[in-house]
């Protein structure tokens, strides 16, 4: 399971709840209600809008002159949260291998059935099994039409969550492991002096006028359940959540600027060299996040709207 920085989001504004319902629809048609769209901020999400990698790999520590010990463990704290949830409620053992750039990529394989009383856990769904492996008969082939709609059916299921959750991740949770969560999120806001708490000003100020889209280069799943740990899901429909580890946030980026057309303004915000390099070749602004001050310089930008 890959955990790095995390490509941009994209996120719907308020009629966004209400466009997340619809079944079996292609994930890139562009809504006409977004057409008077002006502006689009492409979010990276890992070092960006929330500290984790570089909590796991002792940079944050290193840079900032914090204990690297009571960082480390921090990450790892919050590393053991993002994978149990993804682990328990976001399908990731069988999704792992399966992975997706967004929610609805295989929407068209659904066939629409209801899902209340259907039994994932005895579906002979397997996400590593190919042909020929044991079992292959009763699953069916990977990539055949049977196994792609029990795939098609858990990316549903996994929006239904996210769509469920994103205000209550909690709810998810046992009683013990939601007062970890409290509690590491809070120390982790104090280690890193506040930071998430800044981003996320810029992000409601953007939600107000404009849009969000996430774009990370963790994996689907893991990002959605990071995305709803970090207390972001009201931000991030899961529509707006885009995935570049399949295929990189060059080509992420292509597919949104296709979905909401090119007389939209896109704005990259990140901290790392691939969206910047992405954001170059779209000809899209790239406001550069290496400290907490860069998100304060931010906010006060958007607030005088030289952005």
């Amino acid at each position: 399971a890959q955990e790095h920085e995390d490509p941009t989001p994209r996120h719907a504004q308020s009629h966004a709840p209400s466009k997340a319902k619809g079944k079996g629809k292609k994930p890139d048609s562009s809504p006409s209600t977004d057409n008077d769209l002006e502006r689009i901020f492409l979010w990276d999400l890992d070092e960006t809008i929330i500290v984790f990698h570089s909590l796991l790999t002792g940079s944050f520590a290193q840079k900032f002159g914090k204990d690297p010990a009571t960082v480390l463990n921090l990450g790892l704290q919050m590393e053991e949260l993002i994978f149990e949830l993804a682990d328990t409620h976001l399908f990731f053992n069988d999704l792992e291998e399966c992975d997706q750039v967004h929610v609805e990529d295989v929407a068209s394989d659904d066939n629409g059935q209801d899902l209340s009383n259907y039994n994932f856990s005895s579906d002979g769904f397997s996400g590593t099994g190919g042909a020929g492996g044991p079992g292959s008969t009763t699953t069916g082939v990977q990539g055949g039409v049977e196994w792609m709609r029990k795939l098609a059916f858990r990316y549903r299921r996994l929006r239904e969550i996210y769509i469920s959750y994103k205000m209550n991740v909690g709810a998810l949770l046992s009683p013990l492991k939601r007062e970890l969560l409290i509690r590491v999120r809070a120390e982790i806001e104090a280690v890193t002096d506040g930071w998430l708490s800044t981003a996320i000003k810029s992000l409601r100020l953007i939600q107000g006028r404009c849009m969000n889209v996430l774009v990370t280069t963790t994996q689907l799943v893991p990002a959605l359940a990071k995305v709803l740990l970090y207390g972001l899901g009201d931000v991030f429909p899961v529509d707006s959540i885009y995935s570049a580890t399949k295929i990189g946030k060059e080509s992420c980026f292509e597919r949104i600027v296709s979905r909401f057309g090119k007389k939209v303004t896109y704005v990259v915000i990140g901290d790392g060299r691939e969206e910047e390099f992405a954001a170059k070749q779209h000809n899209m602004p790239f406001w550069r996040i290496s400290a907490r001050g860069d998100l304060v310089s931010l906010h006060q930008a958007l607030e005088l709207d030289f952005l």
